[in-house]
């Protein structure tokens, strides 16, 4: 009977046997890890809805594996406010200890890394690191200004208010952090009570952290972590990719390379290439703009920028059309994630990087088109305009010319003999316009 399988049967089985293996083993990994062992993730960068969703899975999956406990390695400079939320909810209603351990040295937990790190059933910092500047700004880095500012600070100065009290900090330090942008540093954090320890590392946290009561979920909790291994858990690809696309500079480093591949497509039209990268660029760079707040109105003037680049590439206006296109790009581009309740930015110098290459290739492109313009054309009739021959047989009105190593039937305005130089001067269908040349 086994004879009889095919091929592909022995192949189908391979994978089942090697798939069974895979899942048997991670059972029992994890039943011999259950309730021994804490859980570790690594943050470093910009919050935003990638690490929202991390943060989010790690403790369902440490709450699941029975962790003792899920501890997230912070370094960050800010991020989304919304984003900042949603985790510090997760975290202040996780069924299992948080502990957040700004590190390494020289890390900081910066604008929203200072409400994740209060929200911390157990808050640590690393010798060398900061904490602090969580005042709301647009996303330029200026002040927000007028009525929506003062909304915005009183909202997260709240917010960092109550996240203190929660968790037993200090709220003049959370209040101050949010209106006066105060930073402090590890030691200054322990002794205003904004951390609860100092540790060297990993090894050193959880060996100060053992013995501590701690609230989960409401209910008091002495943790112990004596004998405890470290699991370290990585992003998803899928969250790896959003992480990556989440990023201010990616975004539009992604938008304006899809819009320089189109351009390229609709003036060389039948490249394929830039046609085909500027689209994949372009629809990356708006998958990016689904997690990431943007003003419409940048958004609205790089679409604008966009038409009329591509207006120039179908009606060359000599530039006119093509400069408007980039001086709009340009505008866009410093508005685009001028957003209230954001940290985000566009780093200046991308920006003038990108709108200066852009404007460098709309400018090569369209002074080829004005020079292809202004070129005497060589194909066809219009090539034969201006060319010189000779009259082959008597002209009288008409006759027949040699031009451009061919005899043509011509028309003059006065007679002609052979040999006599002509030029040519126009065509009426397929017979020439021809006038004599005067011999220097």
């Amino acid at each position: 009977m086994f004879r009889r399988l095919r091929s592909g049967a022995w192949w189908a089985l391979l994978f089942a046997g090697i798939a069974w293996f895979a899942l048997s083993s991670g059972g029992v990994a994890r039943e011999s890890g259950a309730g021994s062992h804490v859980n570790l993730i690594v943050i470093d960068g910009g919050i935003n809805p990638a690490v929202n969703d991390y943060i989010r899975e790690s403790i369902q999956r440490a709450h699941a594996g029975n962790a003792r406990a899920l501890i997230i390695q912070l370094d960050t400079p800010g991020g989304l406010l919304s984003s900042t939320r949603s985790i510090v909810k997760e975290m202040l209603s996780a069924p299992l200890p948080i502990i957040v351990y700004v590190a390494p040295s020289g890390a900081g937990a910066g604008s929203a890394g200072v409400f994740i790190t209060m929200a911390a059933n157990i808050a640590a910092m690393a010798p060398g690191t900061n904490i602090g500047a969580a005042h709301p700004v647009a996303g330029g880095g200026q002040e927000v200004k007028g009525v929506m500012g003062e909304k915005i600070e009183n909202f997260t100065a709240s917010f960092s208010e109550t996240i203190a009290q929660r968790r037993g900090r200090n709220t003049e330090f959370a209040i101050q952090a949010v209106r006066r942008s105060i930073s402090i540093t590890d030691q200054e954090a322990l002794d205003k009570r904004v951390i609860d320890l100092i540790a060297l590392d990993v090894s050193d946290l959880l060996k100060q952290a053992s013995g501590r009561e701690v609230d989960v979920a409401g209910v008091k909790r002495t943790v112990d972590f004596n004998g405890v291994t470290v699991l370290r858990f990585e992003m998803g690809l899928k969250q790896k990719i959003l992480n990556i696309l989440a990023h201010p500079n990616v975004a539009y480093l992604l938008m304006m390379a899809g819009i320089l591949g189109l351009y390229m497509e609709f003036s060389n039209p039948g490249a394929l290439f830039p046609g085909i990268a500027g689209g994949i660029a372009l629809l990356l760079a708006l998958a990016s703009f689904q997690v990431l707040p943007i003003n419409y109105a940048g958004l609205l003037l790089i679409g604008l920028g966009l038409c009329l680049l591509v207006a120039e590439a179908f009606l060359p206006s000599f530039g006119l059309l093509g400069i408007s296109g980039v001086i709009s790009l340009g505008l866009g581009s410093l508005l685009l994630f001028d957003v209230e309740g954001s940290d985000l930015s566009v780093d200046p110098s991308i920006i003038l990087a990108a709108v200066g290459t852009l404007s460098a290739c709309v400018l090569v492109v369209t002074v080829l088109v004005v020079k292809s313009q202004r070129r005497k054309a060589t194909l066809g009739f219009e090539g034969l305009i201006g060319e010189f021959g000779e009259v082959r047989e008597r002209l009288d009105l008409k006759g027949k010319v040699f031009v451009h190593g061919e005899v043509w039937n011509a028309v003059g305005s006065e007679r002609l003999q052979p040999g006599d130089r002509i030029e040519v001067v126009g065509h009426d269908g397929m017979i020439l316009k021809v006038r004599r040349v005067e011999e220097s």
